[in-house]
């Protein structure tokens, strides 16, 4: 049985990020959703929120209702390991983000010999990143059609907070 793990911080868990569950679901005997702290992040939504937002999107979609979304505690290829993952997932939305992972990928693989398979995103979500949707709704746009069902109000609910 081949298990892999998705992971990413998911600030907010995206469209496009469950199209690349659905799609690793299908290729794959199992699949975790590992989610993440990134030290180089400042997230807006808790650990809890986010892990919450897996949850539902995953539990709704009847393509990834037994895929399972985690905490990652410490280091994604720790993680891995104790999920008992022979491999890494990640989604690609153009050049920019291979540049990014690939050095991501090749330490990983260095360090216990996880590899990294490469999915290259849909192109109806090619435009769809956490960073621009919480810039979106921070200045009063409509995210609703790039987030799964419950994740608006989040992020609206924490921008709020934000500014107080």
């Amino acid at each position: 049985m081949t298990i892999a793990v998705c992971p990413g911080s998911f600030d907010p868990f995206t469209l496009g990020h469950l199209d690349v569950v659905r799609r690793t679901r299908a290729l794959f005997d199992g699949v975790v959703v590992g989610v993440a702290k990134n030290a180089g992040k400042t997230a807006l939504l808790s650990l809890d929120e986010r892990v919450t937002i897996v949850r539902a999107a995953l539990a709704a979609d009847p393509a990834t209702a037994d895929v399972r979304a985690e905490v990652v505690p410490g280091l994604v290829v720790d993680f891995c390991r104790d999920a008992g993952a022979a491999v890494m997932v990640k989604g690609l939305r153009g050049g920019g983000d291979f540049d990014a992972e690939l050095p991501m990928g090749l330490v990983n693989r260095h360090l216990t010999g996880v590899e990294t398979v490469y999915l290259p995103g849909d192109p109806a979500y090619a435009h769809v990143a956490s960073s621009l949707v919480k810039d979106i709704a921070r200045h009063g746009g409509t995210i609703e059609d790039m987030v799964p069902d419950g994740a608006a109000a989040l992020v609206r609910a924490a921008l709020r907070a934000q500014r107080r």
